[in-house]
């Protein structure tokens, strides 16, 4: 990264971007108005290179999420193709994980449970839409588990997920799709790391009450 920009100033473009629905564009003009010049393009490369970085650091901090949990997936556009997000809330709404797949097959779904139930230990009950392949591949992870997971099928039941899609979905709307998958899925992956953060999912020091924002920089530490 270029040494003539502060790290607080990188760090609020970065946030912005995964935080509020705005462009890239929007941020370069956001940022001359406050005086300084920075190229579109630029923010896209901090964003590229950090991204991944407080992610992995927001894993070692995230709470604990619920043992209930609803499971859906939701269309992003790369390279003018849908896609499929995987993602999960508790019963209170807290994000448990999220992964992007080319497909939504069994393999897909497969991989998405097992990412989640290392991140998160195993849930008791999943709640599913009517697919197969979420049912198939929950039957697979059943399978080598002691303890057996319940499988709810409903599609009323996911309504809190379908909200939650649509917060991860303003935040998107603004980038017109994703250029490469590599692209889509650590500016997925750092959208939801601060739709969590803004849920109160981050472990702070005892005594302590610092913004979302502060929660996101301090990441950087």
């Amino acid at each position: 990264m270029c040494d003539r920009y502060p790290l607080d100033v990188i760090l609020m473009c970065v946030r912005w971007y995964v935080a509020y629905p705005l462009s890239l564009r929007h941020l370069e003009q956001m940022m001359a108005e406050r005086g300084i010049s920075v190229d579109h393009s630029t923010v896209h490369r901090w964003a590229m290179k950090l991204l991944p970085v407080l992610e992995k650091a927001f894993r070692c901090r995230k709470r604990p999420v619920g043992k209930r949990w609803r499971m859906d997936e939701t269309y992003i556009k790369v390279k003018g193709q849908w896609k499929y997000l995987y993602r999960a809330v508790d019963k209170a709404g807290n994000t448990v994980d999220s992964l992007l797949r080319a497909h939504r097959d069994k393999a897909a779904d497969r991989r998405y449970f097992r990412k989640s139930i290392d991140q998160n230990g195993e849930p008791d009950t999943v709640t599913i839409d009517r697919s197969g392949a979420n049912h198939a591949a929950l039957d697979a992870i059943k399978a080598d588990r002691e303890v057996p997971i319940k499988i709810r099928q409903s599609k009323y039941l996911n309504n809190l997920m379908e909200e939650d899609h649509r917060a991860i979905k303003r935040r998107t709307r603004p980038m017109l799709g994703f250029k490469t998958f590599r692209c889509a899925r650590i500016l997925l992956a750092g959208i939801e790391t601060m739709h969590t953060i803004a849920k109160g999912q981050m472990k702070c020091a005892r005594g302590t009450h610092p913004s979302a924002a502060d929660q996101f920089y301090d990441l950087a530490i």
